[in-house]
């Protein structure tokens, strides 16, 4: 099929850590970006249209690798209308800005894994009309230590002895990427050291989360292979200045040494001091996550949770009804990002490198540079557009998704007119 170029013009693009200014190419007939210049004067291919920017900022789409559910459907909650249910919150969530996400199953019994893994793996037409893509699955436990579980369900946990046990639980068909993409385990309760390779063998990212485990405990599963930590001090002991524990992970004295991690921007799950230490330790690693809950895109109120208890929404912030703790958050990624440039200060000089942590950051994360998360020629072409509005805050103006846009921010205010 012949090019179909459009060129982004009179923009900012969001390249590395620095917002350039400078034109970019995608072609639709492959869905990726492209040089278009190259091709005009080896093909001499013309675009088929050119769009103004007028300064907005050009960014690549976000990647959510921790999210368990949205407008109304909890990735744990198996159903017969679940795939019907699937399709519908991608075409919303993308809506965000999130063009790709990893849904996340807390822990769960081997029935629900059989019912669910086989909708969540990562998807594999590259239709725009989709919406946001699954990446595949991020199972979050039931390999978790008891005492860490946080609003896990403590009767479905297990003790990860061997990969027999996870076959056993997942499904020995779907214990594999493109089906699963993340595992969170505690790494404290195996005594497999094979584990961890095993797992990276089969193009699973591991990370260490809901575990009490100790520096060393932690460093060693580095070593075999885990690359990642899941939501950043919660669940897992705080650091103390003799036992660092996992957090004390971001202070190993090479970045070589240092590991992804999640951390939720919401305001509620972590302090903007803390978030700003972290973030100032080992920015490189940081990779903004929402932990959403199906309640996300649904009014306040108290809803229903999978294991027979409720939990109360206001606003973004989530708890459960009968503690009070925190259960998971209602927050979108683009708030994510506002959050952590206010924080850190960066509201001017760093939006670029703020990005990076719902864009590169997390494509390197799961092995998908130059695929994912980047502006580089040869990579999909998942853009975001973004704005600032009257009090500074990143807008989400566009969305496109394989070359073709499939939200804008004008269509919707025209939509809610109509609707008056």
């Amino acid at each position: 099929m012949a090019p179909q170029l459009i060129r982004f013009t009179n923009g900012q693009l969001a390249q590395g850590n620095t917002l350039t200014k400078s034109d970019l190419y995608i072609d639709t007939s492959t869905g990726k970006i492209t040089n278009g210049q190259d091709l005009f004067f080896s093909q001499q291919t013309s675009p088929i249209k050119t769009i103004d920017l007028h300064g907005q900022i050009l960014a690549p789409g976000f990647i959510d690798v921790q999210i368990n559910g949205c407008y109304g459907l909890d990735f744990s909650l198996p159903s017969t209308n679940y795939a019907s249910e699937l399709a519908r919150v991608k075409q919303e969530l993308v809506k965000t800005g999130v063009t790709s996400f990893l849904p996340t199953l807390t822990s769960q019994a081997p029935a629900v894994y059989a019912q669910t893994l086989p909708f969540l793996g990562a998807d594999q037409d590259r239709n725009s009309g989709d919406g946001a893509e699954s990446l595949g699955a991020h199972c979050e436990g039931p390999f978790i230590n008891p005492l860490k579980c946080g609003i896990h369900k403590p009767d479905v946990l297990q003790t990860p002895t061997d990969l027999s046990a996870l076959e056993t639980c997942y499904g020995k068909q779907f214990l594999t990427a493109p089906i699963i993409k993340m595992i969170t385990i505690a790494p404290e309760l195996t005594s497999s050291p094979s584990l961890i390779p095993d797992l990276h063998s089969r193009g699973i990212v591991i990370s260490l989360g809901h575990s009490a485990a100790t520096h060393d405990q932690a460093s060693t599963a580095l070593s075999q292979g885990a690359t990642m930590l899941t939501h950043l001090y919660n669940a897992m002991p705080q650091p103390h200045h003799r036992d660092t524990g996992i957090v004390g992970l971001l202070g190993s004295s090479t970045s070589t040494q240092r590991p992804y991690y999640g951390l939720i921007a919401d305001g509620y799950h972590v302090s903007p001091s803390m978030a700003r230490l972290a973030y100032k330790a080992h920015s490189e690693g940081c990779c903004l996550v929402t932990d959403a809950m199906s309640v996300l895109g649904l009014p306040d109120g108290r809803y229903p949770w999978t294991n027979g208890e409720y939990f109360l929404k206001t606003g973004n912030h989530i708890t459960l009804e009968r503690t009070g703790g925190i259960a998971g958050s209602a927050v979108t990624l683009v708030d994510c990002v506002n959050n952590l440039l206010n924080w850190t200060e960066n509201q001017a000089t760093g939006i670029a490198e703020v990005l990076q942590t719902v864009t590169g950051t997390p494509a390197k994360m799961l092995g998908l540079d130059g695929v994912k998360g980047s502006l580089n020629v040869g990579a999909d072409a998942d853009l975001v557009v973004l704005s600032k509005n009257a009090e500074g805050l990143l807008v989400v103006e566009q969305v496109w998704k394989f070359g073709r846009m499939v939200f804008t921010a004008e269509a919707k205010k025209e939509m809610a007119k109509a609707r008056l």
